[in-house]
C-alpha cells in the first residue's frame, strides 16, 4: 500500500516510515526541503512539500495520508497555524480531491475540548479545528490522540480509547505502531481515541 507520511523526518514519523516499510508497505515520504533525510529507509520515495504552501498533486499515488507533522512546541502561534491547523486542512483537502481511500491524523490528548487555560491552549485549539475538518470531510479517517509523548521506542504495550489515562505517558515508537495500523486497519476507521504506553 502507497502511504503517503506527512513528518516523515520528524521523531514520530521516522518511526512510522521504518515500521511501514518493514511491514511491506511503501511509505511516501513527505520532507520539507530543509528537512535531512538521512535517516529515513533506503530507498524509500520522497516527496519534498511545505505544509504551508502545497501543491494540488502532493496526494498523487497515494492510497493512504498519515498526518505526523507539527510545528514543535517553541515555534511561534502564527507557525502553529500555518502548520498544524492550515497545514492539515490543506492536506486533507487534496486527500480527498486526490481520491485517497483514507486519512490518519495524529492529534494531541486535550484536542477534543481545548482548555484555554492550558499553556498549550494554542496548539490545542488548531489541533482540535484540524480534527474537526478531517471528519467533516467525508473522507475515511481515524484520529490518534497520544498523551503526553516520549521519546522511548515502547514495547507495543498499549491502552486505546477509555483505557488509557490522560496523565499518563505515550511513547512515540509506540505511536508509530498505532498510526502504522491505523492506516491499514478497518476496524479503526472513523474512531477518535486517546493512546497511552502501559510502560
Amino acid at each position: 500500500m502507497n502511504i503517503l507520511v506527512a513528518g516523515s523526518t520528524g521523531n514520530t514519523g521516522l518511526r512510522l516510515t521504518r515500521q511501514l516499510v518493514e511491514a511491506g508497505h511503501n511509505p511516501i515520504a513527505m520532507h520539507r526541503s530543509s528537512s535531512d533525510t538521512s535517516r529515513l529507509p533506503a530507498d524509500v520515495a520522497k516527496r519534498e512539500a511545505d505544509l504551508t504552501q502545497l501543491g494540488d498533486d502532493v496526494c498523487d499515488g497515494a492510497d493512504v495520508v498519515v498526518f505526523a507533522a507539527g510545528s514543535g512546541g517553541d515555534t511561534s502561534e502564527e507557525m502553529t497555524d500555518k502548520v498544524d491547523r492550515d497545514g492539515a486542512k490543506r492536506l486533507i483537502d487534496i486527500a480527498a480531491s486526490s481520491g485517497v481511500n483514507h486519512f490518519v491524523m495524529l492529534s494531541s490528548v486535550g484536542a477534543g475540548e481545548p482548555d484555554p487555560d492550558s499553556d498549550l491552549a494554542h496548539y490545542l485549539q488548531a489541533k482540535h479545528d484540524a480534527d474537526e475538518h478531517l471528519k467533516a470531510s467525508g473522507l475515511s479517517y481515524t484520529i490518534v490522540r497520544p498523551v503526553a509523548l516520549t521519546d522511548d521506542d515502547g514495547s507495543r504495550d498499549i491502552r486505546l480509547g477509555d483505557d488509557a489515562d490522560p496523565s499518563g505517558k505515550a511513547a512515540r515508537g509506540d505511536v508509530a505502531a498505532i498510526l502504522a495500523r491505523a492506516a491499514t486497519d478497518s476496524s479503526l476507521a472513523g474512531k477518535v481515541f486517546l493512546m497511552e504506553s502501559r510502560d
